[in-house]
């Protein structure tokens, strides 16, 4: 298959996914959410990879969530099945054989803290942006992120986030266990 919203290298083992929609802000949209559930599936069933890397390109964003553009014209049928391929792209990444890394440049902002969220390890750059949105937009987290996030951070914190919409610095993140690691933004 062809990407043309994402990259793949693999170097030693390592394969690095770079969602690539930088004037978009690496937001998810259907295309991009397919391709990645394919990409992944290739990568299961090559032996010679170890470990995935996955990331946005640019500085500002690892993904800055759903594709607000193409949702708004989604019929709620075509909203349910969004859903639901995003739901299956972060199931596949929770059940992989393979640690996920995510390499969180700027925002990760409702899906893309989602994904972020299926991740074994997280690390963030100093400038990443971090939270659940979605109720600003009158619509809760799509893709299990009212699960996830309470697991990771415990419940009062999780209830915060999601029921303000307020954003945290990768070092709030850091604090409250939901990034393992906070470094140098380049």
């Amino acid at each position: 298959m062809n990407y043309k919203n994402i990259v793949i290298k693999e170097k030693d083992g390592v394969a690095t996914i770079t969602i690539d929609r930088p004037e978009a802000l690496n937001a998810l949209n259907k295309e991009t959410l397919i391709e990645l559930s394919s990409a992944i599936d290739k990568l299961e069933n090559n032996k010679k990879i170890k470990v995935v890397i996955l990331t946005g390109n640019g500085d500002k964003a690892f993904i800055a969530g759903a594709d607000i553009k193409q949702m708004k014209g989604l019929t709620p049928l075509e909203a349910k099945e969004f859903s639901e391929i995003g739901h299956n792209l972060i199931f596949k990444i929770e059940k992989s054989r393979l640690p996920f890394i995510a390499a969180v440049n700027g925002y990760a902002l409702g899906g893309g803290c989602e994904v972020m969220m299926a991740c074994d390890i997280i690390i963030a750059a100093d400038n990443a942006l971090i939270g659940q949105p979605e109720i600003n937009l009158g619509i809760s987290p799509g893709f299990g992120g009212t699960q996830r996030l309470p697991r990771l951070v415990g419940k009062t914190k999780a209830k915060e986030m999601l029921l303000t919409g307020n954003n945290i610095s990768a070092e709030d993140a850091k604090n409250i266990g939901l990034v393992n690691k906070v470094v140098e933004s380049n």
